[in-house]
């Protein structure tokens, strides 16, 4: 049995008492007014969907405001991009204060009780075929510093908030929220990616794309807001890469790492979508795509080789679903 103190939480003092959120049985949670929160918090300062917590493979916890209206503070400073949590912060939600704990980072020698059935790491159990895709906006270190912080996080969070809702939508779901970028991942079976599921992937980018731009309106920024899109196709190894206590199901290996370097790749080659050869394969099933992706050579960060990839614009992709559908 793993006991409280050894396991992550959130302690919230109450007129009533102290109540314990315990931060496990998931690798995201999410905090607001709303009833569709991991954690409901019903006080009116608060947004219905503030803020989400994330635990990272390596059990580091990230905070995320997710564009509320009162802010997110961590010891007293506004949160504007996603932060690293130590054990003790003290995080406000509007008028609402809670302390992290998580106090096996600071006390190595504090290890979790466990049963003989379980075991302290799981091991990544099955070998699917999936399209991994990262959008990254671009920039974001310059506008870091030209933007308000309130308004950088009211940006961020609605991003966040926003692309998430694209990408359900479309049959998947984020995996991670990494600073400025996000990665979400379709399972297909071993016959590969249908027709359905290509279109669904391409209408998720272009959608990603429109509300970006909407909010470069909806702001006033220095600058428009410009996102890169990486996505590949392979077989990775998924499962649980968490403690027996903190599951994080993930996927890992070298198809999410050459989404990533794909994406990074888009600034090589001065376009907007970089496709792997494998996603480029089944997508190309659709007809007339080579009006929207043609072919590179890239150097990919880590990869010895060159690499071949299938790039276009948002433009160009927009005018080819319109005519798709």
């Amino acid at each position: 049995m793993v006991t409280l103190r050894s396991t992550p939480y959130l302690l919230l003092q109450t007129e009533t008492g102290n109540r314990y959120l315990p931060l496990v049985g998931s690798s995201c949670w999410t905090v607001g007014r709303s009833d569709d929160n991991n954690f409901v918090l019903p006080n009116r300062w608060i947004s219905r969907n503030h803020a989400m917590f994330q635990c990272t493979e390596a059990g580091d916890f990230y905070l995320i405001d997710l564009g509320s209206r009162n802010g997110t503070f961590v010891n007293g400073r506004r949160v504007t991009v996603p932060v690293t949590l130590r054990n003790a912060d003290r995080i406000t939600f509007g008028q609402t204060e809670l302390e992290f704990y998580c106090p096996s980072k600071d006390h190595k020698t504090d290890v979790p009780e466990v049963s003989e059935n379980e075991t302290m790491t799981s091991t990544l159990h099955i070998r699917r075929l999936m399209s991994v895709m990262v959008v990254d906006i671009r920039d974001f270190t310059v506008l870091t510093r030209q933007l308000d912080e309130k308004v950088l996080s009211a940006l961020i969070g609605t991003w966040f908030r926003q692309i998430g809702d694209i990408i359900g939508k479309y049959g998947s779901w984020v995996d991670k929220y990494i600073g400025d970028a996000v990665m979400a991942i379709w399972f297909h079976d071993s016959q590969g990616l249908s027709q359905a599921e290509a279109l669904n992937i391409l209408q998720a980018v272009s959608k990603t794309h429109t509300m970006t731009a909407a909010l470069s309106k909806e702001y006033t920024l220095p600058f428009p807001l410009q996102i890169g899109t990486g996505i590949n196709t392979g077989y990775a190894m998924v499962g649980n890469t968490g403690s027996g206590d903190r599951p994080d199901y993930t996927a890992i290996g070298d198809t999410v790492n050459a989404a990533f370097r794909l994406e990074s790749a888009t600034k090589q080659i001065g376009l907007n979508i970089a496709l792997g050869e494998d996603t480029y394969r089944y997508i190309s099933a659709l007809g007339n795509t080579e009006s929207v992706f043609k072919q590179h050579t890239v150097n990919l960060k880590g990869y010895d080789a060159p690499t071949t990839t299938y790039a276009g614009n948002y433009e160009d992709l927009d005018k080819f679903l319109q005519a798709s559908t």
